[in-house]
Formats: structure tokens, C-alpha cells, sequence
């Protein structure tokens, strides 16, 4: 077969498409930028006051970042724009899922920035517990939002933690306070009695129902029903009208059964629409009179004071975890002691009292 043939033959072996680098480049130079260019404390702080998003979301990166040098810089930031926050509104979004927690959110922040109100929304996503990876999509599912110039929208990856609320999200409430921001919402990914980590942070604390949810109020645990200061039954719309007012009408009912609310103030339920933009103003109401009515009898303020010390022990644990599986002897022993138990050798629980054991003999002899 003359060479002409054997090119028009169908046994000729094209060439392949090459395959790209396994390593993402443009990442690792992303990296190696932001380890080269960490700035003075100072210099966010000043950036954060001015109201400049660009220093803002730099600042929010540097401390959910779990480097040492990062994390260093990142506390005299939050030291410096602590005086400068507190003033804003925190307000705690949860759900059952596919209640419509991100259209909900993008109604009320577009009602919000419309009566020039700043907002920032901390919109928490899942991460994988297989590849820590997250999606980070809600800045796609609220377009209007996310280009207004009064709102700022900071997905963070829920790293696993409970409720799913980011590692740092109360720094990053400081921060925006700090910037200017007069509304906070920060918006769980909806789990269940993991929302109490979100309910530790904000002020008004709301739950989001299903239109038509009838049987399914009782697949909410009641843990989440008694931490809730109000509760919307979204999708109230079309034919789903006469559903939600009778799902209003159920939670309003088994209310009744739950103690009074620490708060001094009767948890209201309201229907909307987010999708028609209705009930939206009725809901920030009910939200500011809840604001107003805890102020004025010191509930706000002693709730506050709670928060604070409930981040001094959420951060002892924090840092204490962080030192003792940093401990060279504890990431020397660990594999053999995982290993023990896999083979089922050794018992957890003795596993475990080696370790701590060994952990704290390293810190007498230092």
C-alpha cells in the first residue's frame, strides 16, 4: 500500500487530542500570589473601613485560610474592625430543602438595597465529605443581587463543619459590619439540628417551610421549630395559595404547644412569594419589630454578651484540636493507632486515651 493509501486508510492511527497538565497551573499561581502578597494588617483594616470590596474579600480570604502566617495577620485584622462592628443586623436564613432559601434571599436583599440598606449575604454551600470540594453557586442563583452595588455575596465551602456554617463565618460577619454593611444574612445549607451553630450568631433566626408542607412539619425536628423567632411558608402562589395558609394555620397551631420564646416576643409565621415578590416586605417588618422590641427590653444585648463567650469556648476548642493534632508525636503515633483500630487490635476509645496521654506527657516535659 503506496503512502497516499495508507493515509486515506481507515487503519491509519490519528494523532490524539493532547492531554491536559493534571495540575491546574493557573491555581498554583493563584497561591503562590497570595502567599507572596500577604499586606499589613493595617492596610485591610483601612481598605475594610473605606467600604473597598476588593480589600474586604481579600480580608475574608486571608482568615479562612488555615495557614499560620495567614492566620496571624488575619486576627489583628479582626482585632482592629471589632470596635467598628456590632451595629448591623444579623439575620439567620434555614430551610427544609428545595424550600427556596437562595430565591427567598435574593427577594428580600433586592427589598432591602431598594430602601438603601447595604447587605452581605454568607451563603454557606456543602462541601463533599469525600473530596472537601464545593460548588459555591449562589452568586449564580441570585443574579440581580450579586451585580447591585449595595450588596455583597461571599459563598464560602461549609468545610465539613457543623450546620455547615464556614469555619470563619463570624469573623467575616465582623468584617462586614466593619465595611459598612447594615444587614448581615447568613444562609444555612439546611440540615437539621446542626442550625444551632448559625442560631449562636445572628439576632432573628428564620425558618423557611414549603408551601403545602401538611405532613411534613412533622419531619422538622422540633429543636429547630423552638430556636426559630419567625417562620415563612414560602411559594405561597398559583394554586399552592390555599396550602400555604393552611401549612401557616399547622405551625401556628403547634407554636402553641412550645414554651414561650426566651426572647420576650411571640414567633410570628407569615406566607410569601419570592417568585412574585410577595409577602417580602411584611417578613423584613416583622423581622425590624422583633429588632426593636429586644432592644428596648435588653434581650438583644444579653444575647449578644451569650454569643461572644460561646465564640471564646468555640475557639478554645478550635485552637486546642489544632495544637494537639499539630503535635509531632500525635502525627507520629496516629497512623499506627488508626491502623490498630482498622484491624480491630485496639478499641477506640483506648486508642484515643493513648493518644490524649501522650499528648499532654510531650507538654510536661517541654
Amino acid at each position: 500500500m503506496d503512502q497516499e493509501n495508507v493515509f486515506n486508510s481507515a487503519l491509519k492511527v490519528n494523532e490524539g487530542i493532547p492531554q491536559p497538565d493534571s495540575l491546574n497551573q493557573e491555581a498554583i499561581k493563584r497561591l503562590k500570589s497570595l502567599k507572596s502578597s500577604i499586606l499589613p494588617a493595617s492596610d485591610y483594616v483601612e481598605g475594610i473601613l473605606k467600604g473597598d470590596i476588593v480589600m474586604l474579600s481579600k480580608a475574608i480570604t486571608l482568615i479562612e485560610s488555615s495557614l499560620s502566617t495567614h492566620q496571624k495577620v488575619a486576627q489583628e485584622v479582626i482585632a482592629l474592625c471589632l470596635p467598628h462592628s456590632g451595629k448591623a443586623v444579623r439575620l439567620g436564613i434555614t430551610g427544609v430543602p428545595g424550600a427556596g432559601k437562595s430565591t427567598f434571599i435574593e427577594a428580600l436583599g433586592m427589598y432591602l438595597v431598594e430602601k438603601q440598606h447595604k447587605i452581605a449575604v454568607l451563603a454557606i454551600d456543602p462541601s463533599s465529605q469525600r473530596s472537601k470540594g464545593s460548588i459555591l453557586g449562589d452568586k449564580t442563583r441570585m443574579e440581580q443581587l450579586a451585580t447591585h452595588p449595595n450588596a455583597y455575596i461571599r459563598p464560602s465551602a461549609s468545610a465539613g463543619t457543623l450546620g455547615g456554617v464556614a469555619r470563619k463565618t463570624r469573623e467575616s460577619i465582623i468584617l462586614c459590619e466593619a465595611a459598612g454593611f447594615d444587614t448581615i444574612l447568613v444562609e444555612t445549607v439546611g440540615v437539621g439540628q446542626s442550625e444551632i451553630a448559625v442560631h449562636s450568631m445572628v439576632d432573628f433566626f428564620l425558618l423557611i417551610l414549603i408551601s403545602g408542607a401538611g405532613d411534613e412539619l412533622q419531619g422538622i425536628k422540633r429543636g429547630i421549630m423552638e430556636m426559630a423567632d419567625g417562620i415563612v411558608v414560602n411559594k405561597a402562589d398559583g394554586d399552592n395559595i390555599m396550602k400555604a395558609n393552611r401549612a401557616k394555620a399547622e405551625c401556628e397551631n403547634a407554636l402553641h404547644l412550645y414554651p414561650a420564646a426566651e426572647s420576650g416576643v411571640d414567633t410570628k409565621v407569615l406566607t410569601c412569594s419570592s417568585i412574585e415578590n410577595t409577602g417580602i416586605a411584611e417578613v423584613w417588618e416583622m423581622v425590624w419589630n422583633f429588632i426593636l422590641e429586644t432592644r428596648q427590653n435588653g434581650f438583644l444585648e444579653h444575647k449578644r454578651v451569650q454569643q461572644a463567650v460561646q465564640i471564646m469556648h468555640d475557639s478554645i476548642h478550635q485552637q486546642i484540636m489544632a495544637h494537639f493534632y499539630g503535635d509531632q508525636k500525635i502525627q507520629e503515633q496516629l497512623p499506627q493507632t488508626e491502623l490498630a483500630i482498622r484491624e480491630q487490635t485496639l478499641s477506640s476509645y483506648i486508642g484515643a486515651a493513648r493518644l490524649i496521654e501522650a499528648y499532654f506527657a510531650g507538654l510536661k516535659n517541654v
